[in-house]
């Protein structure tokens, strides 16, 4: 049995698809976008693809954490997944790009998959999970500014 948690944030971004793809995709640039990035370090592949390894390093309740990140899946210029592990938990974040109101959808997704405990830890998993979810959510609406602020200036 596992358990699992899910967030999902859409924001309208006045910019073509393609544009906010290429921010989306970026990986050498991010922490120049994303407020929340402090570094980004390339561990594998080149440009963005399926197999594109990083290591991102974030600052979060006022601690800098990294986390190998992956590109899992990608179809341009319209959705791309990424992947990401902590011990037995397993992480995906989704960015699906759809045209709207000459402008971009930008719908963001985030789950989290844990194997699922008894007992005492089964309550302590489902504490952390909700406090988990607070500063994810957070932190997606965070990136989404911060996408949408360079796609809006770019040109």
């Amino acid at each position: 049995m596992r358990m699992e948690s899910s967030i999902d944030i859409t924001r309208h971004i006045n910019a073509p698809v393609e544009r906010v793809w290429r921010i989306i995709t970026d990986i050498d640039n991010a922490a120049d976008v994303l407020d929340g990035i402090v570094r980004i370090e390339r561990l594998g592949g080149d440009g963005y693809e399926v197999g594109t390894r990083w290591r991102e390093t974030r600052r979060m309740m006022g601690r800098e954490a990294s986390e190998e990140m992956w590109v899992t899946e990608v179809e341009p210029p319209r959705r791309t997944v990424i992947g990401a592990e902590h011990g037995t938990v397993r992480y995906e974040t989704e960015f699906e790009l759809a045209d709207s109101d000459g402008g971009t959808a930008v719908t963001m997704r985030f789950s989290a998959t844990m194997p699922e405990r008894r007992g005492l830890r089964k309550l302590a998993d489902k504490a952390m999970v909700r406090l988990g979810t607070s500063i994810t959510r957070k932190a997606m609406e965070k990136d989404l500014d911060s996408i949408a602020r360079a796609a809006e200036r770019a040109t």
